[in-house]
C-alpha cells in the first residue's frame, strides 16, 4: 500500500519494525466459475477498494490485494511463498464469516521444519503437551465449555511471554513448533475464534495469527434460528433472471424488498444471495414483508423484524454498461457499433446486503431528449462532497436521466451500492443444446431451378 510517488519506499519501519499491508480477497470462487474470469476482475476490485478506503485512497498504488480461494487452491500457493519469504509475524485480520481460519489452513507453510527422519516427525507430532492435551485452551472455542474462562486462562498463560513481541501479553503463548500444527476449527458459524491462535513456522522463522473476526451489523439477529446458517454463501450461486416491469416488487427471503421507482421501465434483477426470490406486485409485497398478509411464500425473518421494515434509501442505477450488454450490437465479431451510436443506454448497480450477497439491478433506457447524450460511466463528484460508495442518494440529489429503485430492509439497514461487477454474464447457465438454433437448411429452389433449365 504505497503512494503513486515513484520514489516512495517499498517498506515502511514502524518502531523497529517492517510493517506491511496486504489485501487478501477470499472466497474467489463465489465471483466465477473458472480462475482466468476471477483474474479479470482484478481492476474491478482493485477500484471498489480504493473507493471504500475513502478519499485519501486515491493516492495509493495498492500493489498487495490478492484474490484467492482456499477451496479451488487460487493463488494459494503464492501467498503462502509470501509468508514464507517475509517472516516475522503475520496477522490475519477480518470481520466474522469470510474466510480467515479456511485460508489460514491452506497458507500455512506446514512441513517446512522437517529434518527428513520419520521417526522423530512422529514422536513431535505425538508428543504431549498442555495445548494439545487441551484442544480448548489451543483453540479457544466459543461454546458452553470455552467461554470467559478459556479467554481468562489464556491470558494467565500469557505471562511468560515476551513483552517485545507485537500485542505484549494481551497474545496467548505460541503453540510448540512441529511440521503439521493443529490448524483452527473452520466454522460456518460466527464467533468460532474467540481467541488469537499463534502457530510458529520454520524453526522460530515467523508465525501466522489468527484473529477473531470483527463484530459487523448483519441480518442474523432478525433471521429465525433454523434459517441462520442459509445466510452464508457456500457455493457459487448461479442466479435467474427476474423481470421487475411496472407495479411490481422483488421479495428476497419475505425480508428484502427492491421497489423500482422510475415509471413505465422494465427492471432485470439477479439475486447473488442465498435467499429464495419472489416476485409479485408491490402491495402484495410490502404486505407480506410487514406481516400484513399470510402467504405460502416462505419467510426466514422474525416476528419483529417485519414490524421494523423501513425504507433503507432510494439507489440510482448510473453506471454504464451498455457496451458489455449490448451483445452482438457492439461485438468486434458482429456489428462493431459504438455504444454512441445505439438508441438506448443500460445502467446497471449492484445492492449490497451485508453479510449475504449482492442483487444485480440493470435498465435500458431509450435515449430522448436530456438522455441524448450519453453520461460517463462514473459519476463525477466535486472536491469536498465525498460520499462513501455504499450509502443512497439524497431524495433532492437525483438526477432524473438515471433509473431508480427503492430497497426495504429491517430498519433501514444492511445496505449499500456499488458499480455493476457484471456477474450474471460470467455465471449465466448456458443455453442447453436442444434450445440452440441449428444452421437451416438450403433452398431447393434454386436446385431445382438449376435442373429444369440443364440440357
Amino acid at each position: 500500500m504505497r503512494t503513486q510517488n515513484r520514489r516512495s519506499k517499498h517498506r515502511q519501519w514502524h518502531r523497529g519494525r517492517v510493517a506491511e499491508v496486504s489485501f487478501i480477497i477470499t472466497r474467489a470462487d463465489l465471483l466465477a466459475p473458472q480462475k482466468e474470469q476471477v483474474d479479470t476482475l482484478m481492476p474491478y476490485l482493485i477500484e471498489v477498494l480504493r473507493s471504500a478506503l475513502g478519499r485519501t485512497a486515491e493516492k495509493l498504488r495498492l500493489g498487495n490485494v490478492r484474490c484467492v480461494s482456499a477451496k479451488r487452491g487460487w493463488w494459494t500457493k503464492h501467498v503462502k511463498e509470501a509468508i514464507w519469504d517475509r517472516g516475522g509475524a503475520g496477522w490475519m485480520v477480518g470481520k466474522v464469516n469470510v474466510g480467515k481460519s479456511n485460508l489460514f489452513e491452506v497458507v500455512f507453510p506446514k512441513g517446512r521444519s522437517m529434518n527428513g527422519d520419520a521417526d522423530q516427525l512422529r514422536s513431535e507430532t505425538q508428543q504431549e503437551d498442555p495445548l494439545q492435551a487441551d484442544p480448548h485452551a489451543a483453540r479457544m472455542h466459543s461454546d458452553d465449555t470455552a467461554g470467559p474462562q478459556s479467554i481468562v486462562g489464556a491470558v494467565e498463560h500469557s505471562e511468560g511471554l515476551d513483552q517485545d513481541d507485537m500485542g505484549g501479553e494481551l497474545l496467548p503463548p505460541a503453540q510448540t513448533e512441529i511440521p503439521y500444527p493443529v490448524m483452527p476449527i473452520i466454522s460456518p458459524l460466527p464467533g468460532t475464534t474467540a481467541s488469537p491462535i499463534r502457530v510458529p513456522f520454520g524453526k522460530g522463522k515467523g508465525e501466522l495469527i489468527d484473529l477473531p473476526g470483527l463484530e459487523r451489523s448483519s441480518l442474523e439477529r432478525y433471521v429465525k434460528q433454523e434459517h441462520r446458517k442459509e445466510l452464508v454463501m457456500t457455493h457459487r450461486i448461479v442466479p435467474d433472471q427476474q423481470s421487475i416491469k411496472p407495479g411490481q416488487s422483488l421479495l428476497l427471503g419475505g425480508l428484502i424488498r427492491i421497489t423500482p421507482k422510475t415509471p413505465d421501465l422494465v427492471f432485470l434483477a439477479y439475486a447473488f444471495v442465498p435467499l429464495a426470490p419472489h416476485l409479485t406486485s408491490t402491495e402484495k409485497a410490502a404486505a407480506i414483508q410487514t406481516g400484513e398478509r399470510a402467504s405460502g411464500i416462505p419467510t426466514v425473518g422474525e416476528d419483529f423484524a417485519a414490524r421494523s421494515t423501513s425504507s433503507a434509501g432510494v439507489f440510482q442505477l448510473k453506471w454504464d454498461v451498455t457496451r458489455r450488454r449490448a451483445g452482438p450490437l457492439t461485438s468486434s465479431s458482429a456489428a462493431r457499433l459504438k455504444p454512441e451510436q445505439l438508441p438506448f443506454v443500460v445502467y446497471a448497480a449492484d445492492i449490497l446486503i451485508e453479510g449475504c450477497g449482492w442483487v444485480e439491478v440493470v435498465a435500458q433506457v431509450r435515449k430522448r431528449g436530456s438522455l441524448a447524450v450519453r453520461p460517463s460511466a462514473a459519476p463525477s463528484q466535486e472536491a469536498g462532497t465525498y460520499r462513501p460508495l455504499s450509502t443512497s442518494e439524497p431524495v433532492g440529489e437525483l438526477n432524473s436521466m438515471y433509473p431508480v429503485i427503492e430497497v426495504f430492509s429491517p430498519e433501514g439497514k444492511f445496505i449499500g451500492i456499488r458499480p455493476p461487477m457484471n456477474g450474471w454474464l460470467l455465471n449465466k447457465k448456458p443455453d442447453p443444446a436442444h434450445a440452440r438454433k441449428k444452421r437451416p437448411r438450403r433452398s431447393m429452389r434454386s436446385m431445382k431451378a438449376t435442373r429444369v433449365s440443364a440440357p
